[in-house]
């Protein structure tokens, strides 16, 4: 149960009403923490001391500059600010990182072919690397005008349609019924002999929000429309979802946060009564088969990332792996004449087109590309902008802080004080941001809280300022405002906000 404490209406020095947070403390924060069973007593209270809310926003908190704990890559700003290892790898931790970062460059080619080790590729495709789309670890944005859409895709599927569907979603053995003849997302890209499965078109309607001080926005609200269809007329109750890629960054870290710490915000039912039900969304580990707390994703749909790059590798790529043996990755048996092509597995290889080790490779590159350091953190303004963050009830869904297990695998991510600005929960964001799409435990309106960390850096990184989970937003402030629902009281306190107070909130995020 969420107890964020006491939530009165104040005023900002310009008469603005917001939400305060009176009682300043995450809801796990009781003294005890009886879910933390990898803590001894001592460290439960050396815990609870550090998540405890800040009474004060004159002065940065202790380590909050690191906010990837001891990981915290320290480097000065650049392109490659995402892409750098924790800092408290080993050094053969550090060797194997860096073999990782190459399979995660990796071009993959189309079967047959002289390389026989990057064989596999497709045949249907999105990317012909991981790197293809989280482009230098980053954030992926919607397409150009004249550009393919690479770092952007649609997934796909049908309401179920028959008992059996039903059961297994009940099950949770799938999330969505795939659309019959295309699959779980389409692909615009295919290899030599074959016809790529279509394009999209994205038409921008203009939304003006008027804020106060005189200001205004112009939101701009997609709507996407399929053309070019390779494979004949999809189901006529196909439902599809846009989706940009995820900045890496502290991917290992959020795995090691403890299931309870999650399940201890949680409020789906909204007990408190404070208009935030965060809920956990729970899926089935294929390495275990238990239920489990999903994480990654934008609906939360993966528990681990080795889940999540084994689906990234079949569905983007077409690349099978031991966790998803299917050669043909998103190819459906509707299509005849993908799935009469060769594939690439090798059996002096191994089974399956990346086998082991190459998932273990890119699995641990992928948990330990480290958080940057954060800038500023005692700039007035930037102090400024987060105690708005925190009053205007921000911190409800972006969590600021977490300590992680000490019994975690990774050595680097053990008992580190970490700073994500999110709960993975999902939250219900209002019909602005549905896709009415639901996956899951996620209805078409809910979405995964986004970490925050390292957003600033996104224009330094990838050079462009696109957020959400299709890059709507153009830049922070959009983002912002965009936001519904669960959210919308502090979307409306934004709106409220004198201009320079609303300059003082960006600032802050810039500075994360």
């Amino acid at each position: 149960m969420r107890l964020m404490g006491l939530v009165q209406s104040v005023s900002t020095a310009g008469g603005a009403a917001f939400l305060c947070l009176i009682a300043c403390f995450p809801a796990w924060a009781n003294g005890d923490l009886p879910h933390r069973d990898d803590l001894s007593a001592e460290d439960k209270a050396r815990v609870s001391r550090v998540l405890e809310f800040p009474e004060s926003f004159d002065a940065a908190e202790g380590y909050e500059a690191m906010q990837g704990g001891a990981g915290t890559s320290t480097r000065n700003p650049s392109r490659d600010s995402f892409s750098q290892s924790n800092a408290n790898l080993t050094f053969e931790e550090e060797l194997s990182f860096k073999v990782g970062n190459g399979l995660f460059k990796k071009l993959w080619t189309s079967s047959p072919s002289s390389t026989q080790a990057s064989d596999g590729l497709g045949p249907l495709y999105n990317a012909r690397s991981c790197q293809g789309c989280h482009l230098k670890d980053g954030r992926g944005r919607p397409p150009r005008p004249g550009d393919e859409a690479v770092s952007l895709f649609l997934r796909l599927s049908i309401p179920p349609q028959t008992d059996a569907q039903r059961q297994a979603l009940d099950a949770k053995e799938i999330l969505s019924v795939p659309e019959p003849t295309y699959g779980g997302q389409l692909q615009a890209f295919a290899v030599t002999g074959l016809q790529g499965e279509g394009r999209f078109d994205i038409e921008l309607k203009e939304i003006e929000v008027r804020l106060n001080g005189g200001e205004t926005a112009i939101l701009q609200k997609p709507v996407y429309r399929l053309r070019d269809l390779g494979f004949g007329d999809m189901h006529p109750q196909t439902l599809f979802s846009p989706r940009v890629a995820p900045p890496m960054i502290g991917l290992g870290l959020l795995q090691a946060i403890h299931p309870g710490d999650l399940e201890a915000i949680a409020d789906p039912d909204d007990l408190d009564g404070n208009g935030i039900s965060g809920k956990v969304s729970r899926v089935r580990d294929p390495a275990t088969g238990e239920i489990t707390i999903g994480r990654f994703g934008w609906k939360a749909s993966n528990a681990t990332l080795r889940a999540q790059t084994a689906g990234a590798f079949s569905g983007d790529i077409g690349i099978s792996t031991p966790e998803k043996p299917d050669n043909y990755g998103d190819c459906t048996v509707a299509q005849l004449d993908c799935r009469a092509l060769p594939h690439g597995e090798q059996d002096h290889l191994g089974a399956s087109e990346a086998p082991d080790p190459v998932m273990d490779l890119v699995t641990f590159y992928s948990e330990n590309l480290a958080v940057p350091m954060r800038r500023g953190v005692d700039d007035p303004e930037v102090l400024r902008g987060k105690e708005l963050f925190y009053r205007l009830g921000c911190v409800s869904c972006h969590q600021p802080k977490f300590v992680t297990r000490r019994d975690t695998d990774n050595a680097a991510h053990r008992f580190q004080l970490i700073w994500p600005y999110t709960d993975l929960l999902l939250h219900d964001m209002g019909e602005g941001l549905a896709d009415d799409r639901p996956v899951g435990d996620a209805i078409g309106s809910e979405w995964r809280t986004p970490p925050l960390w390292g957003i600033g850096l996104t224009e330094t990184v990838n050079n462009h300022t696109r957020f959400l989970h299709d890059g709507r937003a153009r830049n922070l402030l959009e983002a912002v405002l965009w936001h519904g629902g669960e959210a919308q009281a502090s979307r409306d306190g934004v709106v409220d906000l004198e201009p320079q107070d609303r300059r003082a909130l960006i600032r802050f995020l810039e500075s994360l």
